[in-house]
Formats: C-alpha cells, structure tokens, sequence
C-alpha cells in the first residue's frame, strides 16, 4: 500500500509538472550505471548497480557541477523496501528508465539563465535510506542491501573521474529525502574538491524538524529509527552529534546544520505538505485545501511554523547559512518551481532569484515569508 500511494503521488506531481510546462520541449537524459560499484558493495536494495542521469556542459559553464541527490521516501522495514526494488522510481537500477531534467536542471536559458549551461548530475535514490545504510550482511531469504553510504561514494569517485575534480565552481543539491545526505556530506563532498572557486549546497524541502509535542514527533522518529537500527546509518551520522545524543536525533537538520562549516542554503516551506501530513495529521493537511480550517486547527498550524522557524539557523550569517522559506503547500521546488516564471516569490523575490544571489556571493539571502497561515500556489 505504501508504495502504491508512493507511485500515485510521483505520478500525481509529473502529471502537474507536465501541465505546469506545457508544451515545452522535453529533455530526458538515460541514465549511466556506476562502474566498478558491485566490487565495492555499493548497491541499490536489490543488489542492482546504482545510476545518475548526466549532461554535459557547454559553452562557459563547462567547468562548472550541479550534483543532485534524489528523494523519495524511506524503507523503514522489509516489506516496504521490498516493494520499493519493484519501483521504476526508487529501488533497482534495473528497471529506471530516463529522467526530465527540468527547473535548475534546464538547458533552457530563457528558464534558468544561471545554471543552463552547467553539467549536471541527478543521482538516483534507489538505497532506501537516505544515502546512509551500511551493513555488509544480506539476508539471502529476501536479498536485500543496506548500503546507501557507499553509493554515494562509489557516484562521487565516478563523478570525480568524468571531470567533477576541475571543477570552477560546484554545488552539492538535494530534495526531500535527498536533503538530509546533502546536508550530511556537503563538508566531505566540499574536501573533495580543493581547488574550486566556490563549492556550496543546497537543501530543498528536507528540512523536516523534530517536533516538540512527541505525538507530533513520532512519525519521523520512527521513520529515523528504524534507518539505524535496519540499514546500519548511525555510522554515517556526525560524529560530533552521535558523541552527544541518540542517532535517532541527529537526522534532524537542527542537531547537525551547526557542525556544517561550507555555505548551504535551504529553501522549504513552513508549510511543507510532506512535512504537514506526517506531523500534523492528515485532518489539517486536508482541511487546508478544503479551505475549512477550524480556529484550533489553524493555532496548530501557527505553533507548528513557530516552532518551525525556531530550528532554523539564526540570520546573523546568510552567508554560509541562506534561507527561504514560503509559506506556500507544496514539496519540493528544485524541478516544478524553479524557473524565472514559476519560482515561488515572497517579499517581491523568487526562490530562484534569491538562491542565485546567495551562490554567486552577489546577496546574501535570508528571506521568510511573513504569513502566518498556509497559501495554496497557483
């Protein structure tokens, strides 16, 4: 059931996405397997090669890197990661087919004037786990592989091989579920690369906090939990979080985004529908597109983005730590919203604008949408 509504929901986006362009001329890139990453156990769950859909660069961007890692959910027992590796979406390499590359990933330069040119990596989420597993056993009776972190270093030495290593400047992405590991290696992926200009990152949409009302909390807590304890992650964690509190905890941005010393900017709503749902129920996540919100149901809504911008980091230093945060529902900006006609805008700039701004070290961003209440995009 839960990789039934999985695939309804990624359908349900393309099919607005598809709508949202219009008629547009599509750029499906086909995927390339890694090389040499069965040899280094650095597999999909079921033990199929892992991939990443790559274009070239051109013109004056041919130095320059957009590596981004993809979202998707978690597999948080057998049964689900089992029905994942039957996913064209997020289990085996083995039945992935090409991906659109859109939004920042356009080549499009009316769309995305900053980055068209620039070569572009999208690494396929196929782990389960959030680009963290690492346990060597597989149990033969369902052969299922936990081994998230290695793919991700099995994708940087390919990537670094096919030219990533001269790169002029590069930047590390990653959306929903792909927001934590971006978050979690930007300092290691920043280490390799010692001669670039400018490395930076950028978390969008994975920004889920650890809720105080532990009712509230659960659902990620277990969803956290159950990444250590049956993929082995707590050895991917920081150490300089696990050292102080359960792992269990050091998924959330607020226990780790301190430790993080190159530049990231994160963009999310306060509203975020993923987060919405799994946090506050799905009463309120459907009372606000009914528009019937009850005075309770829209205190919880304003706690929840109070408590939510109290996570954040501090707006002292933009510099190494950009913000934007809308209060729009929706999840995940990076491919449906990121162009200079469908960038979400508040305080008269666009996601888009700002985050160019902020990489290019021309402004610093920091930029939270004043409105208490959440607002359905067009």
């Amino acid at each position: 059931m839960m990789m039934a509504n999985l695939q309804f929901f990624c359908l349900l986006v393309c099919s607005l996405a598809i709508i949202k362009t219009g008629c547009a001329k599509d750029n499906w890139v086909e995927k390339t397997i890694v090389k040499n990453a069965i040899s280094k156990g650095a597999v999909c769950l079921d033990g199929s090669p892992p991939a990443y859909h790559f274009q070239s660069g051109f013109g004056e961007g041919v130095e320059n890197w957009i590596v981004q890692l993809s979202g998707g959910g978690w597999c948080t027992n057998v049964t689900d990661c089992l029905d994942r590796t039957r996913s064209i979406y997020v289990g085996s390499t083995n039945i992935m087919g090409p991906w659109k590359f859109e939004g920042l990933f356009s080549i499009n330069k009316s769309e995305n004037s900053d980055f068209y040119n620039w070569n572009k990596v999208f690494v396929r989420y196929c782990d389960g786990g959030a680009f963290t597993g690492d346990v060597e056993y597989v149990d033969p009776a369902t052969n299922l592989h936990f081994r998230g972190a290695r793919i991700f270093e099995a994708v940087m030495d390919e990537l670094l091989a096919k030219g990533l290593k001269n790169a002029k400047n590069a930047l590390l992405a990653g959306t929903s579920a792909g927001g934590y590991p971006t978050m979690l290696y930007c300092d290691h992926f920043r280490s390799l690369l010692p001669k670039s200009k400018r490395v930076k990152c950028f978390a969008d949409a994975g920004h889920f906090i650890h809720a105080k009302n532990p009712k509230q909390a659960r659902g990620f807590e277990e969803v956290y939990n159950a990444l250590v304890t049956l993929q082995g992650s707590a050895k991917a964690l920081p150490k300089a979080c696990t050292s102080k509190m359960n792992p269990v905890l050091c998924f959330f941005p607020e226990n780790i985004l301190q430790h993080i010393k190159t530049p990231i900017f994160i963009a999310m709503s306060a509203y975020d529908s993923f987060q919405v749902n799994k946090t506050l129920g799905h009463d309120i996540f459907s009372c606000i597109f009914s528009r019937t919100c009850t005075s309770s149901q829209n205190k919880t809504l304003r706690e929840f983005r109070s408590e939510f911008l109290t996570t954040l980091p501090k707006p002292h230093n933009p510099l190494l730590k950009g913000v934007f945060i809308d209060s729009f529902v929706h999840h995940s900006a990076i491919q449906w919203r990121w162009t200079i006609q469908s960038g979400l805008v508040v305080n008269n700039v666009s996601a888009p604008e700002a985050f160019a701004d902020w990489y290019f070290d021309q402004k610093y961003w920091y930029v939270i949408d004043e409105k208490d209440l959440p607002t359905i995009p067009k």
